[in-house]
């Protein structure tokens, strides 16, 4: 195909990836997340503080939050969930803030939530903008059109894509790396030293599990050194000043930027009470060393982050599985999760890839002559193939089951692969009816993914394929960022008012405020304080009733079973699909 019609095409899967992304999220309520890290970046961007959500870098709260800039909003700085004067905040003041800024203050909510989720689509259609240009240039047209249809019909992209929350940004961040790293290895020139270290330092602001790019780049580092018989000191001398770029030139000053004003004297009593059960003691001295000094500020900050975040995927998180709930991982989560979460053509299209790519390696490696020349033809195969199974590496080893949205830093690497590989495969065979075959059935692949994510509109956080039971029975297996995030409540309202109910009994899991929006209406339900269902409307999230249903696993010591008295009834009816709804006479 030419290059004007490619780009059409392309253009046209990006301005409906835009669509799509803005209409489903124009119904979708506050989710959990977004209620800390909006008001986070606000307070960032307004403020100079950073005592607000420490545990995640602050640039993939910074964009979202830049709109707001434009809206004259009130912030409750004299708020005690703000000043912490005395103490440190415990960890859910955060959210506490974020009620009061975005319900408390005289705000208009619904403009604090849209604007910055339209920022965020602008960073996924930029997203696959770049994956399509790097893919282009690399392969050719038609891989990297198959591959911008992947991305741009993802159910897992166009449900977290839309979100003020940080899982884009990370998967932004590592393509965005990865592809600046592939170009100082194939020219190490010292003006692709300098881009990658920006683009290393820009990945590192937007998740610190991104941290994994570093073991990642010294893995690929020395393997190209040793295919293409380079000097392999060379390398590592740029590949130090790049590392040093990214710190000195781009962490460092968006964290001194972002502590300007966050009194000395806090930062060190919030470090002290945030990581002080840290299990490495040389990291957490060295943090607590460096925030008490003028100079180390900044770089501090940073390396509190971190921690944090290593040690919230050690400490793990409770959630609900197959009918189990549990604060420890399971080793099946992540697979089953990725199986049933992305669409069925997608997996076909996968199995397809892995026996094309595995007949590639396998001709690769019994050509003793040239298998060298093959590996370093294709080496961003392999580097991707590297970093693909690293980070799964990485996922299953943690003990942080939350949701398929913690892959997304696999996934566009994952689409260039599967489609290349199936490209190079056809070609392969010397038979032109099989060829063709295998082009059809390909196609009907790539038809079949985008169809299916048409059908899953709007309710792409609550998507499963029909091997999970599809949308209306996927929470069965996964609830939480998997199903119900809380993006429902206004489709809960918009029932209340359809059936004019004056009382209802709510158990909402979200970012909402469920009295700021029904008032008088509102009833509170804890299913931990009633032995049998109240008389007239229940609303009850899943993520809640899943985990008030399940069973525990052998050591998990919490309460379970608060939501027994429930079984036997059915829901009359469904806000959007997470949030059931029952009339109980």
């Amino acid at each position: 195909m030419e290059n004007r019609a490619i780009n059409i095409i392309a253009f046209l899967l990006l301005s409906m990836l835009f669509l799509t992304a803005v209409l489903s999220m124009k119904d979708d309520s506050l989710t959990f997340d977004e209620l800390a890290h909006i008001p986070a970046g606000y307070s960032y961007l307004t403020k100079q503080d950073y005592r607000l959500n420490p545990e995640h870098p602050p640039l993939v709260k910074d964009i979202p939050a830049l709109p707001l800039l434009f809206l004259n909003l009130n912030f409750p700085d004299e708020s005690p969930n703000w000043l912490q004067k005395d103490s440190s905040p415990p960890w859910w003041v955060q959210f506490d803030l974020g009620m009061e800024f975005i319900y408390g203050s005289g705000n208009n909510p619904r403009a604090i939530i849209f604007w910055p989720r339209l920022a965020m689509v602008v960073l996924l259609v930029f997203t696959g903008w770049l994956l399509y240009v790097w893919t282009r240039k690399t392969a050719n047209n038609v891989v990297a059109l198959l591959a911008l249809t992947l991305f741009a019909f993802s159910p897992t992209f166009l449900a977290h894509g839309h979100l003020g929350n940080t899982d884009l940004g990370a998967a932004f961040g590592a393509l965005l790396a990865a592809i600046f790293w592939l170009k100082f290895l194939d020219k190490p020139y010292w003006k692709n030293v300098l881009f990658a270290g920006l683009a290393l330092g820009v990945a590192l602001l937007l998740k610190f599990s991104l941290i994994l790019l570093i073991p990642f780049f010294v893995i690929i580092t020395f393997l190209y050194a040793f295919l293409f018989s380079v000097n392999i000191w060379q390398y590592i001398g740029k590949a130090v000043a790049s590392g040093l770029i990214a710190f000195i030139l781009v962490i460092w000053p968006v964290y001194q930027f972002h502590i300007w004003n966050y009194p000395a004297e806090q930062q060190i009593r919030d470090t002290i009470a945030d990581i002080s059960g840290h299990p490495v003691p040389f990291a957490r001295d060295l943090t607590f060393w460096m925030a008490e000094s003028d100079f180390f500020r900044a770089p501090a900050q940073y390396f509190r982050g971190l921690l944090m975040a290593s040690q919230r995927t050690a400490w793990g998180n409770t959630t609900y599985f197959l009918g189990e709930v549990s604060a420890d991982a399971r080793l099946a989560y992540f697979p089953l999760l990725y199986l049933v979460k992305e669409t069925l053509a997608f997996q076909v299209l996968s199995l397809l890839a892995l026996c094309f790519l595995a007949l590639w390696f396998w001709h690769a490696l019994r050509d003793k002559e040239n298998w060298l020349e093959s590996f370093k033809g294709h080496f961003w195969i392999l580097a991707f193939l590297i970093w693909i199974l690293g980070y799964w590496v990485a996922a299953l080893a943690g003990n942080l089951n939350i949701g398929i949205r913690h892959l997304m830093p696999a996934l566009p690497f994952t689409y260039i692969l599967v489609v290349f590989a199936i490209w190079q495969g056809i070609k392969r065979f010397d038979s032109l009816v099989l060829r063709r075959a295998l082009a059809a059935i390909a196609f009907i692949m790539f038809l079949w993914h985008a169809v299916s994510s048409f059908l899953a509109f709007p309710h792409y956080i609550s998507y499963y394929n029909k091997l999970g039971g599809g949308i209306s029975e996927g929470y069965q297996i996964a609830v939480d960022s998997n199903y119900d995030w809380g993006q429902d409540f206004y489709r809960l309202l918009a029932f209340v008012e359809e059936e004019k109910i004056d009382k209802i009994y709510v158990d909402y899991f979200g970012g909402e405020s469920v009295q700021y929006w029904l008032g008088e209406k509102y009833i509170r339900l804890n299913p931990r304080e009633i032995t049998e269902p109240p008389k007239g409307w229940l609303a009850v999230s899943t993520n809640h009733l899943m985990g008030g249903l399940a069973k525990p696993v052998q050591g998990f010591d919490q309460e379970t079973g608060y939501y027994n008295w429930l079984k036997g009834y059915t829901p009359v009816a469904k806000a959007g699909h997470s949030i059931f709804i029952y009339k109980i006479d």
